[in-house]
Parts: C-alpha cells; sequence; structure tokens
C-alpha cells in the first residue's frame, strides 16, 4: 500500500484534467452513502470538536475519508484546524491500495467542482467573477476558475485588506491577463458580477439577493452549518437551485434550510444534483438572464476521483 504526501498530491493534479475528470466521474455510476459527522464533545457548548467519516465507491475504486475539525488547534497549539486522510481500495478484489493525504486533495476537488459548476451553469462570456475569501482555497479557486471561462477581472474580497492585497499582487503577477482589484462597494459589484463565488466562514450573508443581475451564476461553498449562510433567502428565491448532493446539502446546508424553515423554498425546488447536471444537459441554464446557484458542502466522491487520479499518475511514472 503506498503512502502519498501532500507534495505529491499538489505535483500530480491540475484543473485542466481534473475538471473533465470529475464531469466525466459524476455522469457514471456511482455510490455515496450520507457521510457521517460525529460531535466529540457535543455536551460542550462552544465545542465544535469533530471526526467524520465519508466513504464512496465506483466501478474502480473503493474510499472512505476521514477528517478531523479541531477549530481551535491554531490559537491553543499553532496546528491547522483540520486533518484528513483518504484510504484507497480496489473496487476488484478490496485490496487496500493508497493512503492519500485529504487536506491536499479536498482544495484541488473543492475549486475543481466549483469551477466544473461554473463550466455547466455560468453563461459562457462570463468574464467578471467576484471571490468572497482569502483563505487556503482562494488560490485553487482562482486557477481552477480561470480554467473553463475566459475571465477578465476578478474582484476579491476579505476582511483583512492587507491579506486581500498580498494576494491581488500574487495574481497579478501569476495571471497578467488579467485585472485584480479590491472589493470596497459590495453592492456596486454584485451588481456587475458574473459569477460570484463565496468561499468564506461567513455565518450571515455576504450581500443583498435584491442586488445580484439577471444572468449570474452564484456558487456558495464555504458554508457547512444549518444555522448559517453565505447567500440570502432572496438569492435563493430567484435562483435556480444546483447542488452537490442532496442528501448532504439538506443535512448541513442553512444556505437551504433556512430558506425552507421560512416556507420561502422547498426542497423539491432544487433542480438536481452534480450528477444530474452532468449527465443531462438540458437541466441547465435556461436562458442567459436566469440566475443560477449552486451551492456546495463537497462530496465523498469527488474525493476519491481525485485521490484516485494522484495514485495512477505515480503508477505510471514508476
Amino acid at each position: 500500500m503506498k503512502i502519498i504526501s501532500a507534495e505529491q498530491v499538489h505535483q500530480n493534479l491540475n484543473f485542466e484534467e481534473l475538471i473533465p475528470l470529475l464531469k466525466h466521474s459524476f455522469s457514471r455510476p456511482f455510490s455515496m452513502p450520507q457521510r457521517q459527522v460525529h460531535s466529540l464533545a457535543p455536551e460542550q457548548n462552544g465545542n465544535h470538536d469533530a471526526f467524520a467519516l465519508l466513504p464512496s465507491w465506483n466501478e474502480e475504486v473503493i474510499g472512505n475519508k476521514a477528517f478531523t475539525y479541531f477549530p481551535d488547534n491554531a490559537a491553543k497549539h499553532d496546528l491547522p484546524g483540520l486533518f484528513s486522510k483518504i484510504m484507497l481500495f480496489t473496487r476488484k478484489t478490496g485490496e487496500p491500495l493508497a493512503l492519500v493525504d485529504g487536506t491536499s486533495v479536498t482544495y484541488w476537488r473543492t475549486a475543481a467542482i466549483s469551477a466544473l459548476a461554473s463550466e455547466l451553469l455560468s453563461r459562457e462570456d462570463s468574464q467578471h467573477l467576484m471571490l468572497f475569501g482569502t483563505g487556503n482555497l482562494a488560490n485553487y479557486l482562482v486557477k481552477a476558475h480561470l480554467t473553463v471561462r475566459n475571465i477578465k477581472k476578478v474582484t476579491l474580497w476579505g476582511r483583512n485588506a492587507a491579506k486581500v492585497a498580498e494576494l491581488i499582487a500574487s495574481y497579478t503577477a501569476l495571471y497578467p491577463t488579467v485585472t485584480f482589484i479590491a472589493s470596497i462597494d459590495v453592492d456596486t459589484e454584485i451588481a456587475n458580477a458574473d459569477i460570484i463565488c463565496c468561499a468564506t466562514g461567513a455565518k450571515t450573508p455576504l450581500f443583498d439577493g435584491n442586488l445580484v443581475n439577471v444572468g449570474t451564476h452564484i456558487d456558495c461553498l464555504g458554508n457547512h452549518m444549518k444555522d448559517a449562510r453565505e447567500c440570502d433567502t432572496t438569492t435563493v428565491t430567484r435562483a435556480r437551485v444546483f447542488v452537490d448532493s442532496l442528501t448532504n446539502t439538506l443535512n448541513e446546508a442553512g444556505e437551504l434550510l433556512i430558506p425552507i424553515a421560512e416556507g420561502a423554498f422547498n426542497k423539491d425546488d432544487i433542480v438536481g444534483e452534480l450528477a444530474d447536471m452532468c449527465k443531462t444537459p438540458s437541466l441547465l441554464r435556461q436562458s442567459a438572464e436566469e440566475i443560477t446557484l449552486f451551492k456546495s458542502v463537497g462530496t465523498a466522491i469527488s474525493d476519491l476521483v481525485a485521490a484516485h487520479c494522484v495514485v495512477e499518475k505515480l503508477a505510471e511514472s514508476l
């Protein structure tokens, strides 16, 4: 059994290959039981330490991603808040195949799924991306979205102005044909964005859904809690809504659960899952004027596909 490091993951993944691979994989048969997220101290108010298991399998490989979430690690122990590993087994015989670093795979597959949803739902002539969030995912999201759309302008929003300035300088050097600017007036910027990508830890909506322009595609991927959300009810009710996984989003995503609780939205209003999007083109954008919304909380099958891709590439290089 191989043990694959984060460095090997980064060396062997690229969005030009991963995005179409994920699209193909979601159009093929796979199984993905509901993931299990266990609170490690449910009796302690304010303690969010957790352990999670995310199983899945397809025609080639079986996988189980396990991760720990300790949000106080940075402050208390100077450590990351999340550690993750992906265990892969062959589908044919069940033999152990590899143990892959899960944190790095998560960055790649999250950004790739965000870009895949944009490729399927955003207008082909989309040129202005507004990105909320300056965390670890930001670099991956910018590169992934530039892979699928001819983005000319990126507006970056973040709570830390210095971090925003640092990232803009870095992106400008990496992508000289794209204009990168810092957000200064969200209301105006939202109204002029073609694609809005939200990857934050925000507990309350980042923008006013009334201001979203017709034809905009919105992607919310930062929130995994029932009582929090990155977009408001108005955004949800104005859009045709898609999700990565019905089971997971309806169990975890406040973006949908809060409007449902308010009586403003119904789970039957969800047009389809990512698998439906990849298999049935007729479900996708119906006009240049409609607003589309993709809510993602992450899927075990995307972890499996990305991790297996790394394993296969390393085997080819031997």
